[in-house]
């Protein structure tokens, strides 16, 4: 079990609970994680980040189930991982400068050891509202979240959330999760499609505070909080 005396700020008051609720979330390298891989895939082309995971923050470590930019698989002992104080928040969590402000819940080396500049995630939670893990995103960089891109990764995080449940509840269902990442495929792409074009119509603008800079950002945020919701309605469909 994890140092609670030396990290007693990752521990929630909920803890026995919280990890009871988190068993059956134990999809790791059950049929159809590659859903997982393909849906942070997506979210981190929608910040435009080269980083984004899905996580499950477990008693000692932190295990991403779905990652985009980080070897497959990766765990992390929980006092290290970012995720965990993820988890503590009602909101969103963000650390705008991890270099310089970093967080002081947990172990700095291996965010050092990953030149992360910037973190941000919102918890996954179970139908009775224990905080099982997180979606996040990460850069190499110092940057923020605008308002309306933190409430896209709120949304994003509530699709998470879909897919958890359905994979805990068709884990041993190959046939669905195939079933399903075909019948995302179309509209994922088409968002994905408009998404390219509004970026490179962005890219003509000598700079980003134009009007119509200003309104291919707006559209691209459109277009993405356009693309969570379809996902959340597909997953809900399939979910029954």
């Amino acid at each position: 079990m994890m140092d609670s005396m030396k990290y007693p700020g990752l521990i929630p008051s909920n803890e026995h609970k919280r990890l009871e609720a988190l068993q059956p979330y134990q999809v790791l390298g059950t049929p159809g994680q590659e859903v997982f891989n393909d849906f942070v895939s997506v979210v981190a082309r929608l910040f435009d980040m080269p980083i984004a995971l899905v996580s499950l923050v477990r008693a000692d470590d932190v295990v991403f189930i779905g990652n985009e930019g980080l070897p497959e698989a990766l765990v992390v002992a929980r006092e290290d991982s970012m995720c965990s104080v993820a988890i503590l928040n009602d909101g969103l969590t963000e650390f705008r400068d991890v270099v310089t402000d970093p967080c002081e819940l947990v172990n700095p080396f291996v965010a050092q050891q990953m030149h992360l500049g910037f973190y941000a995630g919102q918890a996954l939670r179970t139908p009775d509202g224990l905080a099982v893990g997180s979606l996040c995103v990460m850069d190499r960089r110092p940057r923020q979240l605008s308002a309306q891109e933190g409430e896209l990764l709120k949304e994003l995080a509530l699709v998470a959330q879909e897919l958890l449940r359905l994979q805990a509840a068709h884990a041993t269902n190959p046939t669905l999760m195939a079933t399903l990442r075909t019948r995302l495929d179309g509209p994922v792409q088409q968002s994905l499609n408009r998404l390219t074009t509004l970026a490179e119509l962005g890219q003509w603008e000598e700079t980003t505070d134009t009007a119509d800079a200003q309104g291919y950002t707006a559209s691209r945020l459109d277009e993405a909080r356009y693309l969570a919701q379809t996902l959340y309605r597909e997953l809900q469909a399939a979910r029954g």
